[in-house]
């Protein structure tokens, strides 16, 4: 596991690039992924130190690839934080159900961002 590289999935470029741009201001690396397959496929690949992963999108969506990533003894040690619009105690509560270490809400403050990614990766 490389703990510089993150891995940041959402299907809204404009958020990729927009947190690949903050992340590698503060030194991590960045792999990109726009879908749940991929997001899988580069987890395997990349081995991250964290992923930041959106709950909404097309085909799988954040719930069942975060799942997928803790289920799989590949991947189940690294980190991941949903990054998402939605707000709901619900959908936190389903984020932590499905084994996500950590919860971010959109529009979020880039330290908070930060904070986060750093913290998850001390363990």
């Amino acid at each position: 596991m490389d703990t510089k590289k993150v891995l940041v999935v959402d299907d809204e470029p404009d958020i990729v690039r927009f947190i690949k741009m903050v992340l590698e201001d503060e030194g991590f690396s960045v792999v990109e992924a726009f879908s749940g397959e991929e997001a899988i496929n580069k987890a395997y690949a990349e081995s991250p130190g964290v992923i930041l992963l959106d709950i909404n999108m097309p085909r799988i969506d954040g719930y069942q690839i975060c799942q997928l990533l803790k289920n799989d003894e590949k991947t189940r040690g690294i980190p991941v934080i949903m990054v998402t619009a939605r707000t709901q105690k619900i959908d936190k509560y389903r984020g932590e159900k499905a084994g996500a270490d950590g919860y971010i809400t959109k529009p979020f403050q880039t330290s908070e961002l930060i904070a986060s990614v750093r913290r998850s990766l001390q363990g």
